[in-house]
Formats: structure tokens, C-alpha cells, sequence
């Protein structure tokens, strides 16, 4: 009996499961021969990519819906400890119980976690960055017209004007619009977006940032660019400038860095503490290790690297699971191959654009590229459920297509 134990219950860790069943069914092996343990805290694979959306309670999908009818054993756990010499894993369940397992080869993907602030007041940031922490924010907003009538009460300060600021800031005014009705001046709504850069998005680069700036201007979003934090309370938020912003609702969108998982395991780390991983994502020096998602650092295209995105989550997952089993197995490993690199932003109500490559050439705008990020919202990074074979087929469509399914999400 050979244990593939993966850890992280997101999308890489998912496909990571389905991609070595597919793999050891394929070959004749799964089952007794080859048994595969998925270990995540939680019961429900999140829709991370919508949970700036309005009800992220409802963005989520049961684990067992997808692992079980595929043969994965689920452990609702905590990891604590990695050996990689034992080949072990200490977690701790959610009753309080310590557990140890064995492995014969290890998948990590346990994603990333956002940055922290650096400034005083930082226990009254709210964020998108998991389901309890959107769906607190979600209730907040929902609380707003109880609070005492102030000139902060419907103002929603956005920090970081990066993919997931840009998201939020301007999703924010519709949401908080219908929340306010109309028993609230709509004058009291304001939605300002603060970041360090002098331009929005600055990762996104120059080519679809007079787009996104025309949306940012046509929704009425405030800018305060080339500005920090510098302290933030129950009912303000200070600027590096002095400016003193009446204020309840602070979104902190500061970026996110890997599992802090990756430290135990040995071997080279980049910036974001991803793992040094090789084309067929196993971490380099420790070749019973691989990574997948928010926790590898993959080389995607000529120089580039995959992004902490679902976008190259999803085969990156895929790649691992084949992989591992391949090794297992002493047959062919696939090169980690994802689809050429696209970027679809969401703009609020009416606006959005998508762009090909990394150079990020606008490729559309508007509707289309609106209809083009509901398809990837609602549907095409949704697994299929309670179906093996429906399930076991997405796991082997390695890259998840050319003419969809291609967008960065967040």
C-alpha cells in the first residue's frame, strides 16, 4: 500500500486528490494499492475568488460532495508539524485531538494567507481573504443602517488598489447603496480606494489601466494614491497625509505570501515563501515532497511564474496528482503546463476587462468581458459533485482550455 497524503482542501489541494485517484485508476492501482488522504480544516472547498462578492456564506462547496465519491478519505484537521525525514504529519482535529500519519508522498497545498497590516488599529481591518473573515464583513455592512446616524456610517475605505482592492472598491458602492434604501441620503455613500503606488493596480500594468480608471471615475470611487495608512480606530481611518477619514468599514487588501507550512519543509523559498519547485512540481531536493497552488513557485511560461491565483491553482493541482502517482509508479510525469496567461477584473456593476498575456493586452471590455467573469465565477472554476465520473474527468483536463476558463481570479 502505497498513502498519498495531500494537505489544503482549496483548489490545488482538491485537484491534487481527484489528479492522483484518476491517475491510480488509470494504471490499474488505486484502492488498496494506492490510497490517497486529503487532510483540510475545513469541510467546504471555498470559492476564494468570489468572496468579495454579496453573500460569500453561499460561495462554497462540501469536500466530501467531490472527494467522496471518488474514493479520497477526508481528515478534518489542522497540520501542525511536517517531518519530512519520518515522512509524518502531526494535525490536531477540530475536537482537540492530536494525530499522526504516515506517507509515502506528500502534495502541500495549503495556500497562502494575507499580509498583515503594519499600523496601529489593525484589529478593526475587515478583509475578503476567507470565508469567516468575508462573511463578517458581509454582516457588518448589513448592520450599517442600525448604527448611529455620523458622516462615516455608509463610507468603506479600500486599502490596496491591487486585483482585490480594485474588486472590492468597486463592488462597494451597489452593495452599500442597497443596503443604505431609501431612508438614507445616497450622498452619504462613499467609497475611497488608498494605496502607496501613484497608479491603480500596479501589477496590472499600463495596458488595461486607462480602462480601469475610467470605471474607477464613471463609479464615483475616491482616490488617495501615493498614500499609506497610518492608523486606523472603531470610527476613522488616518492617512499618511493627515487626512482624517470618518469611517466603520476599513478593507485591507495588502497581498497575500504562502503557507507558513512551507518553512518545514527544507529547501529554497522565493519572496512569498512559495517552495523552489521542478517542472513536474516535485520540491527541489526533497523528492518525495510536491507543492501545488498559493505554495509553489512553478515556472508557467518562458520566465514567468505561476501567480498565487485559481487561475493556475486548478492544474497545478491536476499536474501534482498525476505526478505523484507517476512517480509511484516509475512511469511518465507531465510538465506543468497551464493555458497562456490571462487576467479577467471585475469593475463593479458594468464594467470589467480581460487581458491576454503578460503583458496584459486588453482582450475585451465591458459585457463581454463581464459575461466572461460571471462564466468564471459561477461556473467554470466550480468542480463537478457527487459524480465520480463526471469528477475524475475534470481532473484530467489538465489545462482548463484556451477560449475559457483562462482568467486570473484571486
Amino acid at each position: 500500500m502505497t498513502h498519498i497524503l495531500v494537505i489544503g482542501g482549496g483548489f490545488a489541494g482538491v485537484w491534487s486528490a481527484a489528479g492522483s485517484v484518476r491517475a491510480a485508476r488509470a494504471a490499474g492501482r488505486a484502492g488498496d494499492d494506492i490510497r490517497v488522504t486529503l487532510i483540510s480544516a475545513g469541510d467546504d472547498l471555498v470559492m476564494r475568488p468570489r468572496l468579495y462578492e454579496e453573500d460569500p456564506g453561499s460561495m462554497r462547496v462540501p469536500l466530501d460532495r467531490v472527494l467522496g465519491p471518488i474514493g479520497v478519505r477526508r481528515l478534518a484537521a489542522t497540520v501542525t508539524a511536517i517531518d519530512t525525514d519520518a515522512r509524518t504529519v502531526r494535525a490536531v482535529t477540530r475536537f482537540g485531538e492530536e494525530t499522526e500519519l504516515d506517507y509515502d508522498k506528500l502534495v502541500l497545498a495549503t495556500g497562502s494567507r494575507l499580509v498583515r497590516a503594519p499600523f496601529p488599529g489593525a484589529e478593526h481591518l475587515f478583509d475578503v481573504d476567507t470565508l469567516p473573515a468575508a462573511t463578517v464583513l458581509d454582516h457588518h455592512l448589513r448592520r450599517l443602517p442600525e448604527r448611529a446616524l455620523s458622516a462615516g456610517r455608509h463610507t468603506v475605505v479600500v486599502v490596496g488598489a491591487g486585483f482585490t482592492g480594485l474588486e472590492v472598491a468597486t463592488a462597494m458602492g451597489e452593495r452599500l447603496r442597497a443596503i443604505a434604501g431609501p431612508h438614507d441620503a445616497h450622498d452619504e455613500v462613499r467609497v475611497v480606494l488608498v494605496d502607496r503606488a501613484d497608479v491603480l493596480g500596479p501589477e496590472l500594468g499600463a495596458g488595461p489601466r486607462p480602462y480601469i480608471e475610467s470605471a474607477v471615475e464613471a463609479l464615483g470611487v475616491e482616490l488617495r494614491l501615493g498614500r499609506t495608512v497610518e492608523s486606523v480606530t472603531a470610527d476613522q481611518v488616518v492617512l499618511s497625509d493627515g487626512e482624517v477619514i470618518p469611517t466603520s468599514t476599513v478593507v485591507w487588501t495588502g497581498g497575500t505570501v504562502a503557507s507558513p507550512l512551507t518553512a518545514q519543509i527544507p529547501g529554497e523559498r522565493d519572496r512569498l515563501g512559495r517552495l523552489a519547485v521542478d517542472e513536474h512540481l516535485r520540491v527541489k531536493n526533497v523528492p518525495h515532497v510536491y507543492a501545488a497552488g498559493d505554495t509553489a513557485a512553478a515556472q508557467a511560461e518562458d520566465e514567468h511564474f505561476a501567480m498565487q491565483s485559481c487561475q493556475h491553482a486548478q492544474p497545478m493541482g491536476k499536474f501534482a496528482g498525476h505526478n505523484v502517482v507517476a512517480d509511484v509508479l516509475g512511469s511518465d510525469a507531465r510538465p506543468f503546463e497551464p493555458d497562456p496567461y490571462t487576467t479577467c477584473l471585475d469593475l463593479g456593476p458594468e464594467y470589467a476587462v480581460e487581458t491576454i498575456g503578460w503583458d496584459r493586452t486588453i482582450d475585451l471590455t465591458g459585457e463581454e468581458a463581464k459575461t466572461r467573469k460571471r462564466n468564471i465565477n459561477a461556473r467554470w472554476i466550480y468542480p463537478s459533485v457527487d459524480d465520480a465520473e463526471a469528477i475524475l474527468a475534470h481532473a484530467g483536463r489538465f489545462a482548463n482550455g484556451a477560449n475559457k476558463q483562462t482568467a486570473e481570479v484571486r
